[in-house]
């Protein structure tokens, strides 16, 4: 369903009208995190445009296979804490599998004081003149527009962490180390902020884009069909790590059939070997993909130790080292 920019707006607009038992303050919002046409729009333009994930799933169980309005999703905490969260799904960057509303994640971040904030990238596929950097400009972006608002949602703005979720994992990867890269020109004082984070939780990410445990499909969308070895290894995260890495924490399933856990055992090996912070969980069974949130509302047991591990790094957001 192709939707233009104007029509995404007034969405975002109708989202943040529309009163929420679940959420006591203040309501949700979303809204674009470009003041205009995002850097290198292609000719033709790109069109908004999601899809069902499943034909009688829920209305809000979209994704997103072409993005010309990159949006954040703010889910506030009706406490907050003066922490916040930058979210990315994944989708093997051939589309994006957030919805319009809050994921569930996001809710339980914002349970726990922590104001959390689901992110709408671009994808490389649609010739974006940065290529493969439009998913981290975005990124960037979002983080840097999070600060330049901070007080307006009581956040302070060296309490930032970022989760990725299987490609979003890598892009949360590459955001967390490349906080030096400038992806973009600056386009106004939001530009100004910087781009660090206080932690990184990595959830069955894709790592790497080389042989032989390089997830196919992510690296074909991201790269295209044959890159040379230079090519990627400068996407692969793991080997592309700064002095001052943020502490990350990783978690996966040993019996992943889409991503392999050596994604995982390889960020944190480059991580540790720094030496910085890193925790790495690995169950046994459990897939590519579960569910982190469940029907009763309680986290995936990744989730508290997430919150264990950045609250023990600085992050205030509730552990049970707290």
């Amino acid at each position: 369903m192709p939707l233009d920019r104007r029509t995404l707006i007034a969405a975002g607009l109708s989202l943040a009208a529309t009163p929420r038992v679940a959420l006591a303050a203040p309501a949700v919002s979303r809204f674009p995190i470009w003041p205009a046409t995002p850097p290198g729009m292609p000719t033709p333009p790109i069109v908004d445009t999601f899809v069902l994930r499943a034909p009688k799933g829920p209305a809000d169980n979209i994704a997103w296979p072409h993005v010309a309005t990159p949006m954040l999703t703010v889910c506030p905490a009706a406490k907050p804490n003066g922490a916040a969260v930058l979210l990315i799904s994944g989708g093997g960057y051939a589309r994006v599998a957030v919805g319009r509303e809050p994921s569930a994640v996001a809710r339980w971040l914002a349970a726990q004081g922590v104001t959390a904030f689901d992110l709408l990238y671009r994808l490389p596929h649609d010739n974006w003149a940065v290529g493969p950097d439009a998913p981290l400009q975005d990124a960037q972006r979002a983080l840097r527009v999070i600060r330049s608002r901070a007080r307006e949602w009581g956040i302070d703005p060296t309490n930032i962490a970022a989760m990725g979720f299987s490609a979003g994992g890598h892009l949360a990867a590459r955001l967390a180390s490349q906080s030096a890269l400038k992806t973009y020109a600056p386009v106004d004082g939001a530009d100004t902020q910087p781009t660090t984070i206080k932690a990184a939780g990595l959830f069955f990410p894709v790592i790497t884009m080389t042989q032989p445990f390089a997830h196919a499909q992510s690296k074909r969308e991201l790269l295209g069909k044959a890159p040379d070895a230079a090519t990627a290894a400068r996407y692969s995260a793991e080997l592309n790590l700064p002095a001052d890495m943020p502490p990350t924490f990783l978690g996966h399933a040993a019996d992943d059939p889409v991503v392999p856990v050596a994604n995982s055992i390889a960020m944190f090996q480059a991580v540790h070997a720094l030496p910085r912070p890193a925790e790495l969980h690995i169950v046994e069974t459990g897939g590519h993909g579960p569910r982190l949130i469940g029907a009763d509302g309680k986290p995936h047991p990744w989730l508290a130790r997430f919150a264990t591990f950045a609250h023990r790094h600085g992050l205030n957001i509730p552990g049970d080292d707290a």
